[in-house]
């Protein structure tokens, strides 16, 4: 079964093929990304492995451990909740006249 796993306190340099290498020790990994930030470019400092098989192996044994001079923070990712989008700029409806 696949596991798709959060990937926290990345070093800034850590690209998806160092998570790759990483993780491929304890199954097959189907995917690794690290996530940038949209206007810089700049890594955000965490990322994701998609694994079809030892994920939970990846987790005990990843969590908690050193890659790059950081202490990696591993679990199976959650799914995004849905955040309303805006930021509010007052064009909303208000009930409140």
């Amino acid at each position: 079964m696949t596991k798709r796993l959060y990937v926290g306190n990345l070093a800034y340099s850590t690209t998806a093929d160092d998570l790759r290498d990483a993780f491929e020790q304890y199954g097959s990994v189907t995917s690794a990304n690290v996530i940038s930030d949209r206007e810089t470019g700049r890594s955000r400092g965490f990322g994701f492995v998609e694994m079809a098989d030892g994920g939970e192996s990846a987790i005990e044994a990843m969590n908690g451990q050193d890659l790059q001079g950081r202490t990696l923070t591993v679990n199976e990712a959650r799914p995004r909740e849905n955040r309303r989008g805006g930021g509010g700029g007052g064009y909303g409806r208000r009930d409140d006249y």
